[in-house]
């Protein structure tokens, strides 16, 4: 089961090109120890900025604080330094007891850039129409008028290798390139970050999107149990827990099963299949786990008869002719639709968000050669990041800033032949800290990390004591992946959190 976790990185990462693999297959192996000889980084001061921004009508003053905080050894040693952005809201009497987030995004690999201007942050990057149509170059940042810095202070953390944070001289890359080392090093930033702010009294939120929301998972349990630091809330945006639900194996047929309703939402949106869209994803989910799991379950042993009638209501649900489910013995990953499902139009969808459509380059490709929502999203985000952190928030650096990085790899997941499953870590935050909540938020149209597959995960934590599962709530969004490109989502999503973050309030 150990080959389920090994392409993980490309599963969930946002890079997707052949340039770039060629480019990293050039660059010295991570894991590898600098030079002796080689010379200091030139430390770089944190640059503070005042400023304001209207947000839901009211005008927020907030302090942005852009710089690197170094994490140590017990002696003293420097390890690492972490790049990270914070807001603090500056017109606060009394900082303690106001809420602070940490955010961060997945990979393993990923800087913090989509969450912090996509989505949470006083500055946001703007995209044309519904997010689905690429911007004209070089796109900018703006005020965002939707960010919820007025509830809450916000940290952006860029893990270890990725945007400017780097392992100290004499220090390997590659020994905060793992599952269990990730959470440890920001666990200490955060740690650190908390002590530095007086923040120790503040209640306190973690977000991680995609494979941040594993980072998040194992956080919670991490910061509780190492440093006392109880958690007033997780957020998982686009996020997983285990591993087994986003990729199908002879005799795992569990991923089939959770992306099938994401399938019938991308159907949907793109006029496949007629009817209520929620009506429709409902009746998907009930049958991806109750005749569609049967059905599977049998493989070579599903009669004829069955076989048939499962593949026409597969094609009823997908948009997919019956046909072609049949010829995969029911079994259509969801790379393989999104090359299907708009075949005759010669175009393909989208795999971070499936309402994303542009043209196929071979139009008889069994699988797309690329994906059209990473393509309009990461030129945007780069482009607009580094104008912000130079232009406005005066800080640069000379080494490049690491929106996405392959340096990572290869990352350790810390198991010995079995999946990665974070799920049991959360619910052993959540058992020895009840008024932990948890908040879950999924795109219809995301075939990264489609919805079920978390609310699968959440249903198996058989050691979520009873008292504690009413703490979990859900949240569902018309986008992808990064839902709140779609301009009707992030306005949702801001109240979807706001209301999470005010609900916690003793």
């Amino acid at each position: 089961m150990r080959r389920f976790i090994v392409p993980i990185f490309m599963s969930l990462h946002l890079i997707a090109t052949g340039a770039q693999a060629a480019e990293q297959t050039a660059e010295k192996p991570a894991s590898e120890a600098p030079p002796k000889d080689a010379p200091a980084a030139k430390a770089i001061e944190p640059v503070v900025k005042e400023s304001t921004v209207t947000i839901d009508g009211k005008k927020v003053a907030y302090k942005v604080t852009t710089g690197k905080l170094q994490l140590k050894e017990d002696d003293g040693k420097p390890r690492a330094s972490i790049f990270h952005v914070s807001y603090e809201r500056s017109d606060i009497k009394d900082a303690s007891t106001r809420p602070v987030m940490f955010a961060f995004n997945g990979g393993p690999g990923s800087s913090a850039v989509w969450l912090h201007i996509g989505v949470l942050g006083p500055k946001i990057v703007k995209l044309p129409g519904d997010g689905t149509l690429a911007p004209f170059p070089p796109a900018r940042v703006a005020d965002n008028p939707l960010s919820i810095l007025d509830v809450c202070d916000l940290v952006f953390i860029d893990p270890v290798s990725t945007g400017y944070s780097r392992a100290e001289k004499d220090v390997k890359p590659g020994d905060f390139h793992g599952l269990d080392e990730d959470i440890a090093s920001v666990g200490d930033f955060i740690r650190r970050w908390i002590s530095a702010h007086d923040r120790w009294s503040s209640p306190k939120y973690l977000l991680g999107e995609s494979y941040g929301g594993i980072r998040a998972a194992g956080l919670s349990s991490h910061l509780q149990s190492r440093y006392g630091m109880s958690m007033n809330g997780v957020v998982l945006l686009s996020s997983l827990l285990d591993f087994s639900t986003l990729q199908p194996a002879q005799g795992n047929d569990l991923a089939y099963q959770v992306f099938l309703p994401s399938l019938t939402g991308t159907a949907h949106f793109h006029g496949k299949i007629q009817g209520d869209r929620d009506a429709l994803v409902k009746e998907s989910t009930e049958f991806a786990f109750g005749e569609y799991a049967a059905a599977l379950l049998k493989g070579n042993d599903l009669d004829p008869t069955t076989r048939t009638r499962v593949a026409d209501k597969l094609a009823r649900l997908s948009g997919v002719d019956a046909t072609i489910w049949l010829a995969n013995d029911l079994r259509l990953d969801s790379t393989a639709f999104r090359a299907e499902l708009l075949r005759k139009e010669g175009k393909v969808v989208g795999r971070f968000d499936a309402r994303v459509a542009w043209d196929a380059t071979d139009k008889a490709a069994r699988v797309p050669d690329y994906d059209p929502s990473y393509s309009l999203a990461y030129g945007a985000f780069s482009s607009a990041l580094l104008d912000y952190l130079g232009r406005e928030l005066s800080y640069k650096e000379d080494q490049p800033y690491e929106i996405l990085t392959g340096k990572v790899q290869p990352w350790r997941w810390n198991t010995s032949n079995e999946v990665v499953n974070v799920s049991d870590r959360l619910a052993t935050a959540m058992r020895d800290n009840p008024h932990l909540r948890v908040l879950l938020m999924g795109g219809y149209t995301d075939l990264a990390t489609p919805p079920s597959g978390t609310a699968h995960t959440v249903r198996h934590m058989l050691n979520l004591p009873v008292n504690v599962r009413k703490n979990i709530s859900t949240a569902f969004y018309d986008g992808g992946h990064m839902f709140y490109l779609n301009p009707p989502d992030l306005i949702k999503c801001r109240a979807d959190i706001v209301k999470f973050i005010e609900a916690g309030k003793p």
